[in-house]
């Protein structure tokens, strides 16, 4: 199978929002999110990156079907959570370019779009002058319930990329979990790399 990746920016992405929301939640059902989400709020959430100046949508196509993603747009446009972990921290906050989530169906993994995502979204920060690029990712748990016998962290791929965990740089993010009546808060750390 070959994909092809491709970067959108402002209107050129919003056209695949749609797609995109639709996507999210059928990835992000998965371990370690099991998240319990709704179309009309991902697509709400999704407008942050078409609204954003300068934010950019890495998009993976099989033929025209979108098959994968990945979000990213100046931190100081992120919500207050992530911008008070960082700014709390003495960071400057308009030196970095912050990467929202990659999903991937799981039938394309493996094929390298993950490194494509990374590749895009750093190649797009550094035109546009940035310093540092930073994600953050769920801490879930060693013997959660749902937590799948083979699953394997994304840890050492993210290593390989340059990216280092910020000990002590975190913040709470709400959401409904699978099995759960109502949102509650989950712990996310972050990872930072300098461009």
């Amino acid at each position: 199978m070959t994909l092809r990746i491709e970067s959108f920016s402002g209107a050129d992405a919003r056209r695949h929002i749609p797609a995109l929301a639709k996507l999210r939640i059928e990835i992000f059902r998965d371990f370690p999110y099991l998240y319990d989400g709704g179309e009309e709020y991902e697509r709400k959430y999704l407008r942050t990156y078409t609204e954003s100046p300068d934010s950019v949508i890495v998009v993976a196509f099989d033929g025209e079907r979108i098959v994968g993603a990945s979000t990213a747009l100046p931190l100081k446009h992120e919500t207050p959570n992530i911008v008070e972990a960082f700014r709390a921290r003495g960071y400057d906050i308009d030196k970095i370019f912050y990467f929202g989530e990659s999903v991937l169906a799981k039938t394309y993994r493996g094929q390298g779009a993950g490194v494509k995502f990374f590749e895009h979204r750093e190649a797009w920060a550094t035109k546009l002058g940035y310093e540092h690029a930073a994600f953050c990712a769920v801490v879930r748990p060693a013997d959660h319930p749902r937590r799948p016998k083979d699953y394997v962290p994304l840890d050492a791929f993210w290593r390989h990329r340059g990216y280092r965990l910020v000990p002590g740089l975190e913040c709470t993010f709400e959401w409904k979990d699978l099995d759960e009546p109502v949102q509650s808060p989950k712990r996310m750390i972050f990872w930072m790399k300098t461009l």
